[in-house]
C-alpha cells in the first residue's frame, strides 16, 4: 500500500469517528436508540484502520511500536475494536459511545497532523514478549477508556437512560482494566531485560506507569472499604484516572530523553 493510499484510508477512518459522534448526538436529542447504525459504522471504522495498518506493516515491515503515529494509529484500531465487542456483550457501556467517539475523532485528527515517517526497529526489542506487552497495554488502554467513557455519562445525567447497571459496568471494566495493567508491567519488566538488560530502571514511562497502576488500585481499595463514597467521587476519579493514563501512554514515552523514549 501508497503512503497516499494509506493517508486517503486513514481520513476515511476518522471520518467515521466524526459520523458516529454526530449520530449519537441527533439520536440523544430525538430519543432514539441509535446503538444498531453506530455500531455498522464503527466496524467499518475498524476494518478501514485494519488496512492502513497492514499495508503499513507490509510496506515497513515491522509492526507499530516507536513512532508516535504508529502509536496513535494502532491505538485507534484498538480503542475501536475493545469499544465494538465490550459495547456489544454489554448493553450498559452502549451509553458512552458520545464520548467515546468524540475522544476517539480527536485522536484521530492528532493523527493526521503528524509525520508518518517510520523508524526501524531495533533488533533487540523484537521478541515474543514485545508483543504481549504492548497487546496487555492496548487492552488496559481500551477497557480504560470504556470506564470513563460511561463515568463522564453517568455525572450528566439523562432522564430515563442511566441506571444501577452502568455503574457496576463502570466498576468492572476498570478492574479488568486493572488486571491488563498489571499483565502489562509484568511482561514489560521479561522483555526490558532482553531489550535492555534490566527488569526495571524507573525511567520517566516505567515510572509514571506505575503511578497509573497505583492509582487505579487505591481507587478500587477505596470504593471496596468506603462503602459510602459519593457515587459522583469515583467516576470523577475515574475520569481522572484515565487522564493519567493518556498523558503516560501519549505523553512521556514521546518527551522523555530516558532508554523508553517513543521516538528512537
Amino acid at each position: 500500500m501508497s503512503a497516499l493510499l494509506e493517508r486517503i484510508i486513514l481520513i476515511a477512518a476518522v471520518t467515521g469517528f466524526v459520523l458516529t459522534f454526530a449520530l449519537s448526538v441527533i439520536a440523544q436529542k430525538r430519543g432514539i436508540n441509535p446503538w444498531w447504525p453506530v455500531t455498522g459504522v464503527l466496524w467499518l471504522v475498524v476494518i478501514l484502520l485494519f488496512t492502513v495498518l497492514a499495508g503499513r506493516w507490509i510496506r515497513e515491515a515491522q509492526g507499530p511500536f516507536l513512532t508516535l503515529y504508529d502509536v496513535l494509529v494502532s491505538n485507534l484500531f484498538s480503542l475501536t475494536l475493545v469499544f465494538v465487542v465490550a459495547t456489544t456483550l454489554v448493553p450498559a457501556l452502549r451509553s458512552s459511545v458520545i464520548v467515546a467517539s468524540a475522544f476517539l475523532g480527536l485522536l484521530g485528527i492528532w493523527s493526521l497532523t503528524l509525520d508518518a515517517t517510520s523508524v526501524p526497529l531495533p533488533a533487540t526489542f523484537d521478541n515474543p514478549w514485545l508483543w504481549l506487552h504492548v497487546m496487555s497495554g492496548k487492552l488496559f488502554l481500551g477497557l480504560c477508556m470504556l470506564a470513563a467513557a460511561t463515568a463522564a455519562m453517568l455525572l450528566a445525567p439523562r432522564p430515563g437512560t442511566m441506571s444501577d447497571d452502568c455503574d457496576s459496568a463502570v466498576w468492572f471494566t476498570l478492574s479488568l482494566a486493572f488486571v491488563c495493567h498489571s499483565f502489562m508491567l509484568i511482561a514489560g519488566a521479561i522483555w526490558a531485560h532482553s531489550a535492555w538488560g534490566r527488569y526495571w530502571a524507573w525511567d520517566s514511562l516505567e515510572t509514571w506507569t506505575f503511578v497509573t497502576w497505583l492509582a487505579i488500585a487505591l481507587l478500587l481499595h477505596a470504593r471496596v472499604t468506603f462503602r459510602r463514597m459519593p457515587a459522583a467521587v469515583g467516576w470523577s476519579a475515574v475520569l481522572a484516572i484515565f487522564a493519567l493514563a493518556i498523558l503516560t501512554f501519549l505523553g512521556v514515552p514521546f518527551l522523555s530523553i530516558a532508554p523508553h523514549k517513543g521516538v528512537m
